[in-house]
């Protein structure tokens, strides 16, 4: 990774709460001009992270920097956030608080004025600008909220859980403004439950689970670690071979085809041959790498 790209790096950082360990000796980098996937399952870790690296508390071991230098408040407002609790005030109207918002990072009244009009035309929401919060519908206050990120232009996205509450018009349609923002040579942090999202999305991956590091690195690398031990299969016929554990792992049955895990050491084309030798009717025989969600399942029970 290129030292001069890292926006954001965690040396062994710790956080405890009692005698309850959240976050342990964990050390990651994002970099500049890519999503950063940060996974794993309720009360891995995450929120502690991210929470220190935003400022809401901070580490008991361990040093988190940001663009080359120790963190510290000054840098932290080059960051955007966006919590998977949200925070707008009910009875604000939206214009105000996103004035507000805006003017708790600096930006001036008048550039302020001109940004949320943009944004609120972008996300279609300018007919919505003077109503307050209790009238928006919760699909239009996580998009208000999106935009209160985003107002003051930040080099660091923080998104947690970014598309919760949103149809799938505005989950696309946000999709694109997070990759318009990475072609900005900007850095975006992406925590998600989401698997298959996380997959289409990120560059790099880092997968935590009861407070440590299982593993991280870019998705393609990741990937491609696990070989190819996945095949997609539509045919008729071939049970018994399939049922043959030293063939087949596990098989998944979908709604028109098969899911087959090889077993350790089996090889996909003496599957094949198995199975054409048995008399089964093959109309699809594709290798596959196996998916995040795959890799989350394996690391997560172990």
């Amino acid at each position: 990774m290129d030292e001069n790209k890292v926006t954001l790096k965690a040396d062994s950082i710790t956080k405890s709460f009692g005698d309850f360990t959240a976050v342990d000796s964990l050390s990651f980098e994002a970099s500049a001009g890519r999503i950063f996937g940060f996974l794993g399952p309720n009360g891995a870790g995450k929120t502690t992270t991210i929470r220190m690296i935003v400022g809401i508390t901070v580490p008991d071991e361990g040093r988190i920097d940001l663009f080359g230098r120790k963190i510290s408040p000054a840098l932290q407002d080059r960051i955007g956030y966006l919590p998977e609790e949200r925070g707008l005030y009910k009875k604000m109207k939206v214009s105000d608080q996103l004035r507000y918002f805006a003017a708790l990072k600096g930006v001036a009244a008048r550039e302020a004025d001109k940004r949320i009009d943009e944004w609120l035309g972008r996300m279609d929401l300018s007919d919505w600008k003077e109503k307050k919060t209790t009238d928006l519908s919760k699909g239009m206050q996580q998009k208000v909220q999106f935009i209160s990120t985003m107002l003051h232009d930040p080099d660091l996205l923080i998104l947690d859980e970014p598309f919760s509450g949103l149809d799938p018009i505005n989950v696309e349609f946000m999709k694109e403004i997070i990759a318009e923002t990475k072609s900005k040579d900007k850095t975006i942090i992406f925590s998600t439950h989401m698997m298959d999202t996380a997959e289409k999305l990120c560059d790099d991956i880092l997968l935590i689970n009861k407070s440590k590091k299982v593993v991280s690195g870019s998705l393609r690398e990741i990937k491609e670690s696990y070989g190819k031990n996945v095949v997609s299969l539509r045919c008729t016929g071939g049970e018994e071979v399939l049922a043959d554990e030293s063939l087949a792992a596990k098989v998944i049955d979908h709604a028109d085809e098969k899911e087959v895990f090889l077993a350790k050491g089996a090889d996909a084309q003496n599957l094949l041959g198995k199975l054409v030798g048995s008399g089964a009717q093959i109309t699809k025989f594709q290798l596959i790498e196996p998916s995040l969600n795959d890799i989350f399942i394996e690391k997560i029970r172990g």
